[in-house]
């Protein structure tokens, strides 16, 4: 599938250079200087191609004329030879060839322009494809992790939020061993090993690419590489700043006021302070080879959705009481837990960890006895009362003490 014209480029440039060696054509350029180093040692796949540009232009300047081989056509998703175009230092002639994009639409049987295909570059799929709904052809799809990224960047699911809905991958197409198969979407980055010769095709999202998301995750990982505080956080150094993150949101919320916009903005940004938190941890897991964040939504969704009964399955109930309790059984059930206490975080605060056990204690017919006269019982009292009267205790001391830390504030000011 090589062409006449590249051939004779091949056969008139003695001075060669190769994209990368990894490719089935590659064996026709030799002897050839192979670039895959420039891959192995770069942080970012953006640094590559400038890089690229760097040793050809010196190896033209050097040598007077060179030749720079890359896979299949050379302005089909080739950011360095675009790079090379505009580039004032050399002059270039491009060798029209034959795309992997020709073999797809064959192997598909789609027409692109009846379709109104969009070709997208897996690396940059969240800004390429940022409000498209398809179909779409994925290319540079060659690891785990572009998969991956792929998955977080889709607001909802395929075909009418299906999670099973599948996605055609397209592999090696044109050699003896081309595979064209079809996943679910939500095994993609599971159940595919992907190659260097690796594209999707994607017919239709149920919602646009949700760019935004993926612009935060990219973020999160460019700090977690480049700024020198970032990389030495852990999960346990960050362990602080989720908490105040988490109590912030909490005090943005007993602030809110939904005719003042400016306490929505205030709970809007905290919301995003704490969502960092989130992208940051699950940043040190995927570097850690843990999971992604891509496994946290998905596991999250799945709880929730397995939570719901009655709303995803044919579970009837009666009001949001049977809710609970349905909750606490399928989560009793999930965790194999044998008591109703099991799960409680210790670390809670203390009228809130008392408010847990009291709702757990009556869930299973127990009451708290409080009939003696120490502080603990005391205050353990004014827990269940609380809770029999349907009031959040913590809220309600923290309330009061708002009240009274102003009221004291004013005599303050009056006294100085």
């Amino acid at each position: 599938m090589v062409t006449e014209a590249t051939r004779a480029a091949i056969d008139r440039v003695p001075v060669r250079y190769l994209r990368t060696s990894r490719h089935p054509s590659a064996s026709l350029v030799e002897p050839a200087t192979a670039l895959d180093h420039l891959y192995d040692a770069a942080d970012r796949q953006s640094e590559v191609y400038p890089a690229i540009v760097e040793v050809v232009v010196a190896a033209a300047v050097e040598h007077g004329e060179v030749l720079y081989a890359v896979p299949g056509s050379p302005l089909v998703a080739e950011r360095s030879v675009t790079l090379l175009l505009a580039d004032e230092r050399v002059r270039v002639e491009v060798v029209p060839a034959l795309s992997f994009l020709d073999l797809a639409w064959v192997r598909l049987g789609v027409d692109p322009l009846a379709e109104g295909v969009r070709v997208v570059d897996g690396h940059e799929f969240a800004v390429q494809a940022a409000g498209e709904r398809g179909p779409l052809l994925v290319s540079h799809c060659h690891e785990p992790g572009v998969l991956s990224d792929i998955k977080l960047a889709i607001e909802g699911d395929l075909d009418g939020a299906d999670p099973a809905a599948p996605v055609t991958v397209l592999q090696r197409l044109g050699l003896p061993d081309e595979s064209i198969t079809e996943v679910a979407w939500a095994d993609l980055d599971r159940a595919i090993v992907p190659d260097h010769l690796t594209s999707l095709y994607i017919p239709r999202l149920a919602a646009p690419v949700a760019v935004e998301l993926v612009r935060f995750a990219e973020l999160v990982r460019t700090l977690r590489e480049q700024c020198p505080w970032d990389r030495e956080q852990t999960h346990t150094s960050l362990r602080r700043y989720a908490l105040e993150e988490t109590y912030e949101v909490l005090e943005a919320i007993d602030r809110l006021d939904e005719d003042d916009a400016a306490t929505i903005a205030h709970l809007e940004e905290e919301l995003g302070d704490l969502l960092f938190q989130v992208y940051f941890h699950a940043t040190i897991a995927a570097q850690s080879g843990w999971f992604t964040l891509a496994d946290v939504a998905r596991g999250i969704h799945d709880k929730l959705r397995s939570r719901h009964p009655h709303v995803f399955g044919d579970v009837v109930v009666e009001g949001a009481g049977e809710v609970v309790q349905n909750w606490e059984a399928i989560k009793r059930a999930e965790k194999g837990r044998t008591s109703a206490f099991d799960g409680i975080p210790s670390t809670l605060p203390a009228l809130l960890y008392a408010d847990e056990v009291v709702r757990k204690a009556r869930s299973i017919g127990v009451e708290p006895d409080v009939g003696a006269a120490d502080l603990g019982d005391r205050l353990l009292a004014l827990v269940v009362e609380a809770r029999a009267a349907g009031v959040d205790p913590e809220h309600a001391l923290r309330s009061r003490v708002e009240r009274f830390r102003a009221a004291a504030g004013e005599r303050e000011l009056e006294s100085g």
